[in-house]
């Protein structure tokens, strides 16, 4: 009886340490969204920032790199800095994404901008449930999924140059293919994560995990953007 006692509370304890760690995961998240479409509103304001941003693409490519940086510094130095000096700098990150999404609103109509949010963010939510309830193990999917990343960013980089149509299809194509599935590798990752601790704090982790869904969401979110999309002109 006793042996039972304790693994209903260690069964309650556990379930209730992912609970906390999901929620604050997705606060973050949200929060960081907030953070980035506000920034992009305010730059967006100011048509000097904007231009001076399309007309200089080498600052525009400095802020892409500053960007990849911090994803790759968070990640790296979350469980060496403090929990409030990492979720500092995840909001930075979101204020500097939204510096450069500011090109957006001139790229596209706001009604079109809204409705392919709409569209991610439901698309994402359904990949979020089913990556946190599956009972399926996404392993050897992330794995292909990861590949087929690296792949997804040299193909972006080489049609840079060739400037190719039908490749960059291809690539808007399985770049949302991609991301709808790291959406849900993702999620049970973290989960896991939250199971079995792996070394982190609730909110080191609810900030880890935060980044990478908030990735997955802006990344689905501009590939879709391109199908979705109405342009201004």
């Amino acid at each position: 009886m006793n042996n039972y006692n304790l693994d209903s509370f260690n069964s309650q304890s556990l379930d209730s340490r992912v609970s906390q760690v999901m929620k604050r995961v997705y606060v973050k998240m949200f929060l960081a969204l907030l953070v980035t479409a506000g920034a992009a509103w305010i730059c967006s304001c100011i048509p000097n920032l904007v231009y001076f941003l399309a007309t200089h693409r080498w600052v525009y490519w400095g802020l892409l790199i500053a960007e990849l940086l911090m994803v790759f510094g968070i990640s790296g130095a979350v469980n060496k800095i403090s929990s409030p000096v990492a979720t500092l700098l995840f909001y930075a990150f979101a204020i500097l994404n939204g510096v450069t999404f500011s090109l957006i609103f001139y790229a596209y109509t706001p009604v079109s901008i809204f409705k392919t949010f709409i569209i991610t963010s439901g698309v994402f939510g359904a990949m979020s449930v089913y990556g946190y309830f599956t009972s399926r193990d996404l392993t050897k999917i992330g794995n292909f999924l990861f590949m087929a990343l690296i792949g997804l960013i040299i193909a972006s980089v080489v049609n840079i140059f060739w400037a190719n149509s039908t490749l960059e299809w291809i690539v808007s194509i399985a770049g949302v293919l991609i991301f709808i599935g790291l959406t849900a590798w993702d999620t049970q990752q973290i989960k896991r994560m939250a199971e079995y601790n792996g070394g982190f704090s609730v909110s080191r982790l609810a900030t880890i995990g935060a980044l990478s869904l908030y990735l997955d969401f802006i990344n689905l979110f501009l590939y879709l953007l391109r199908f979705f999309g109405s342009s201004r002109d």
